[in-house]
């Protein structure tokens, strides 16, 4: 089955992410990070899953990977939150999506640090460690919110807090673990209610929002449309339609 040779291929990958020993260099400022181990990961991952699917194409995070003119595509994140990986914060992870045509058709995201795997393949539900999970059924006024403050367009910064604040006088409370898809993933097992980022990259996003949607959640960009998985996008995510349609009308006031 093709969904258990990616876990097995991404659980290797954990295997080295946690045993390596890393240098970090700078991409775009201080901010904006890559470790020798986001690369080794990725050049681990790329040749073993073409293997699995020969003629796929790639969508990665390092070295410019943007193949994408196939019917399949990996949309791959070596390390999720590498900023918390470089300093040993457990929230971080490896992210596998395959897209099929216009849509995903399995994610993958596994937390090595705390051996949590998450995985959907569509139509087939969501389960985190082989046990299905479903979103919660909490209401927006007793939602929390994973959010952040667009850290490599700081520009965004205030329309991002003036979101936040808005909605924080609603919700129960608001979280900022520093990696997008096990927040996505913690809304779709019921952890969180809503998730919000000003603008993420494709493989921040494309295997964990399958994962969501599979569990029962909502999920769309910040005009309520159909995420696109091959380019940045803005996401909102919520547990219950309405409570994603309630902070989506917060979003757009301020946008």
């Amino acid at each position: 089955m093709l969904l258990n040779q990616i876990i097995d291929i991404v659980k290797e990958a954990g295997k080295l992410m946690l045993s390596a020993d890393f240098q970090i260099a700078e991409k775009e400022g201080v901010v904006n990070i890559v470790t020798t181990t986001d690369l080794a990961v990725q050049d681990f991952l790329c040749p073993r899953l073409a293997e699995l699917l020969p003629g796929s194409g790639f969508l990665c995070e390092e070295k410019d990977m943007y193949d994408i003119s196939h019917e399949y595509t990996w949309i791959i994140d070596p390390i999720d939150g590498t900023a918390n990986f470089s300093r040993h914060i457990d929230q971080c992870a490896i992210c596998v999506g395959l897209k099929k045509g216009d849509a995903m058709e399995i994610g993958v995201v596994y937390i090595p640090y705390t051996n949590e795997l998450f995985t959907a393949q569509k139509g087939q539900g969501a389960f985190r460690n082989g046990e299905p999970i479903h979103v919660s059924n909490r209401t927006y006024e007793n939602a929390i919110l994973f959010t952040a403050l667009s850290l490599y367009h700081k520009e965004h910064a205030k329309v991002c807090s003036d979101i936040i604040m808005d909605a924080y006088y609603s919700i129960n409370d608001v979280r900022r673990f520093g990696a997008a898809a096990p927040e996505i993933c913690y809304v779709a097992m019921g952890r969180a209610e809503l998730f919000f980022e000003y603008r993420l990259s494709p493989w921040d996003f494309a295997a964990a929002s399958l994962i969501l949607q599979e569990a029962g959640g909502v999920i769309t960009d910040m005009q309520g449309q159909t995420l696109s998985c091959t380019v940045p996008s803005g996401v909102v995510a919520g547990n219950l339609p309405e409570s994603h349609q309630r902070f989506l009308e917060v979003v757009k006031k301020h946008i």
